[in-house]
């Protein structure tokens, strides 16, 4: 796998009209960046309560399989990332108040426990695990790093 390319032009590549020009990268890489999934899928993207976790991951995974019946992986894979990022922001948020993890010098900072953003966290990995054994999914995203890297 290639290191992500973050010299595109992200502000102008329309990725679902340039699918080929996207790049899976690790993890959340690029998350806020490729539109026009970013504008279609941040709206939604919460995670401040457990209410508030429940419809936000299930709204983003029916965008994942609306992106699925258009035959869309870059919107799945996008799909993917903001519940993966759903997963960590509200892991942090449970370990960190106020999701600041080191301080000034670069120290971690002390850990406590919120156990609100820790449920919205389990939430978010509920459907992330779901993805990650997902096997059409995983054969897509196989089929888009052979085809473009």
């Amino acid at each position: 796998m290639k290191p992500f390319d973050y010299e595109q032009d992200f502000n102008t590549i329309d990725f679902r009209k340039n699918p080929e020009l996207y790049q899976v990268g690790r993890g959340e890489q690029g998350v806020l960046m490729v539109q026009p999934y970013k504008g279609e899928i941040l709206p939604h993207w919460r995670f401040r309560t457990v209410p508030i976790a429940k419809v936000s991951a299930a709204k983003i995974m029916a965008l994942f399989e609306e992106y699925r019946a258009k035959d869309d992986f870059v919107g799945m894979d996008m799909a993917r990332k903001f519940i993966q990022m759903g997963y960590t922001r509200a892991r942090r948020y449970s370990n960190h108040k106020g999701g600041r993890k080191y301080d000034a010098e670069g120290k971690e900072l002390p850990r406590g426990i919120d156990e609100e953003k820790a449920a919205a966290a389990a939430i978010f990995k509920a459907y992330w695990d779901r993805l990650r054994a997902d096997e059409d999914y995983l054969a897509r995203k196989k089929a888009h790093q052979q085809k473009y890297g």
